[in-house]
């Protein structure tokens, strides 16, 4: 089984508002750098959406160590929440829809999660801040420009 290591990290101008998603898949020497965002969503929204969308872009069942900034994420898996989630039929989950996303690409891949501290320097984490921002600063809002 393939190793590799997925980074990601979401963004949100307004909570809900404008936001952006970046992840790096980092597989030997190669990386595969994506990004994207919703014009109204929220920062919870695109910290899953940039663990998804790393996950989906993997073309065979790997093992993969996923690094995110978001407790949440991380913290739905270290300490099991999304089983209990799942066993209520995620009755009163927010983003229920991106829980189960979650669940089905974690039982494709092997994936540990690994809770990293945003804006601390992380390389990897700020390069998917950086991509996160730029997408969420893309859409015009209230005649806004990106930057």
């Amino acid at each position: 089984m393939k190793e590799v290591m997925l980074y990601t990290d979401g963004a949100c101008r307004g909570n809900p508002g404008r936001g952006g998603w970046g992840a790096i898949l980092v597989y030997g020497r190669f990386e595969k750098v994506m990004s994207g965002g919703e014009r109204e969503t929220t920062n919870n929204r695109m910290e899953l959406t940039a663990a998804i969308e790393g996950l989906r872009a993997l073309k065979e069942p790997c093992s993969v160590t996923l690094y995110s900034d978001s407790k949440y994420l991380v913290d739905a898996y270290s300490e099991g929440w999304i089983y209990g989630w799942e066993k209520k039929g995620f009755a009163k989950v927010k983003n229920p829809d991106l829980w189960v996303s979650m669940l089905e690409l974690t039982r494709k891949h092997k994936v540990t999660f690994v809770w990293v501290k945003g804006h601390a320097g992380h390389e990897y984490n700020e390069r998917c801040d950086r991509l996160a921002c730029e997408f969420a600063d893309s859409f015009l809002d209230g005649g806004e420009t990106p930057l």
